[in-house]
């Protein structure tokens, strides 16, 4: 091979290499402010919406204050009519009717609203040493150890006998007491540590401290766990039999903050995965014309625990959302479908230095360098994988780069070392064209979580390129 001179080897690299760039050199100062913008409005969606409940709610806020309605089976549609389903006040779908037929299928952006965190049992109440406790069922991977020591919000509802549903609201708002989940001092922890992190809080043992303050005479039993629920029944009107039917949920009582001196990233409970929520909701709801095909929006539930239920991604609620819609133009549902295009938008691991080892560096999101675009997700050999094939990653590429989408490639972890699961395979299963793309994570699954400012606003550019696609 000849020489080559420095000018004409700088051509070539630039020409043959990837060359990724950190996205805060790519940004000017417009778009900084917009990001800036965007992620205000972000953190104040995560302070709303804590449970999948609160955040369906938020979403339909939104929405309707963008002109969305809810959608009855047989309204007559027309492009650029704007529409939600929200299925049991868990999950919302909403659809901003394009000017192509849905024969010719629907752009959608597929996120979830759940996030791991703390249940109530069943039969929740007791008093042990003169301490009342809530006995709870954690929901989702979390690493147990992290739930200990901090304070703790209770959300949700109790459904009465009578058709009555009651909200609880406990520890969130300013002044309001919190609860917590004790641990061991070290003092007489010398056993505890010893054991696997995986073993070092069993969780029969994550049980909130609720009161200590006693009532009654000093003759009496359980004056403590009476006190405490005389305080629920003063304020909710709820007795002890009424908690077998509430879906009551611990979750951190903390805000969303800006992290870092510099203020470049977001530290929040509940990053997964309305990070991409929010980003899929708000570019759709940004949509500044009809868009070419229809662009469908799902915010699903039960994500975390494997897309079952009701108002999982495996349910039926958005083939007949999806199929109505179909009706109404005559068209048959796999019809759509084989025409259509899905960005499962879920976050994904970013790099951590302080961690090298479970990570492959060169596979590996980072912060700030955009929306992480994942081939496949699943366990070890691509287990519970759509696993995209190359046309697919290669139209995601196209539509990012004309759109000035900043983007990077993702993988979860080393091949032996772990992996994880997103709604990705259930949409591929019905034979939509699917890709996994989302927010790279710090801490993730953890009660308190860590994203970057520019990758959740590229993220956000990413679905609104998605829902403006015609082809």
């Amino acid at each position: 091979m000849e020489p080559m001179d420095k000018d004409a080897f700088k051509q070539l690299k630039e020409t043959l290499l990837s060359g990724r760039k950190n996205g805060y050199d790519r940004l000017n100062g417009a778009e900084l402010e917009a990001m800036e913008d965007y992620c205000t409005g972000y953190k104040a969606f995560l302070d709303a919406g804590k449970t999948e409940r609160l955040c369906a709610a938020e979403v339909i806020r939104l929405a309707e204050t963008a002109g969305y309605r809810p959608y009855s089976r047989r309204l007559a549609l027309s492009a650029g009519d704007k529409v939600y389903v929200c299925n049991r006040g868990k999950a919302v779908m909403l659809a901003c009717i394009g000017k192509k037929p849905l024969a010719e299928g629907v752009q959608i952006a597929a996120a979830h609203i759940d996030s791991p965190r703390l249940d109530l049992k069943p039969n929740p109440l007791y008093e042990d040493s003169e301490l009342a406790y809530f006995k709870t069922h954690y929901y989702g991977g979390i690493r147990k150890y992290q739930w200990v020591t901090i304070p703790l919000a209770l959300h949700g509802v109790a459904a009465l006998k009578d058709g009555t549903r009651v909200t609880v609201r406990i520890g969130e708002d300013g002044g309001e007491p919190r609860l917590v989940i004790t641990d061991l001092l070290p003092h007489l922890g010398a056993a505890q540590n010893k054991k696997p992190l995986a073993e070092a809080v069993p969780g029969e043992t994550l049980n909130l401290l609720l009161g200590s303050r006693p009532i009654g005479g000093e003759e009496e039993s359980g004056r403590v766990k009476l006190a405490v629920m005389k305080l629920l029944h003063d304020k909710y009107g709820i007795v002890e039999d009424d908690l077998t039917s509430a879906e009551l949920e611990a979750v951190p009582a903390v805000k969303a903050c800006d992290i870092g001196l510099d203020r470049s990233m977001i530290g929040a409970y509940g990053h997964d995965d309305r990070v991409c929520a929010y980003a899929a909701l708000r570019a759709l709801l940004d949509l500044e014309e009809t868009p070419e095909k229809t662009a469908v929006c799902i915010l699903a539930d039960k994500e975390e625990i494997g897309s079952d239920g009701v108002t999982g991604m495996q349910s039926a609620a958005f083939d007949t959302f999806i199929e109505d819609l179909c009706a109404a133009q005559g068209t048959a549902l796999r019809i759509c479908y084989e025409k259509s295009f899905c960005l499962s938008a879920d976050v994904t691991a970013a790099y951590d230095p302080n961690y090298p080892d479970v990570f492959e560096k060169r596979n590996e999101s980072q912060l700030n360098y955009g929306i992480g675009l994942c081939k496949y997700t699943g366990a070890r050999g691509k287990s519970g994988a759509s696993d995209a094939d190359a046309e697919t990653v290669a139209y995601v590429r196209r539509l990012f780069d004309e759109a000035g989408v900043i983007w990077q490639i993702s993988e979860l972890g080393k091949v032996d070392a772990g992996g994880g699961g997103t709604v990705a395979m259930y949409m591929a299963n019905r034979n939509i064209t699917t890709l996994d793309a989302g927010v790279p994570v710090l801490s993730m699954h953890a009660p308190f979580e860590t994203v970057s400012k520019l990758d959740c606003y590229e993220t956000y550019k990413g679905m609104k390129a998605v829902f403006q696609a015609g082809n």
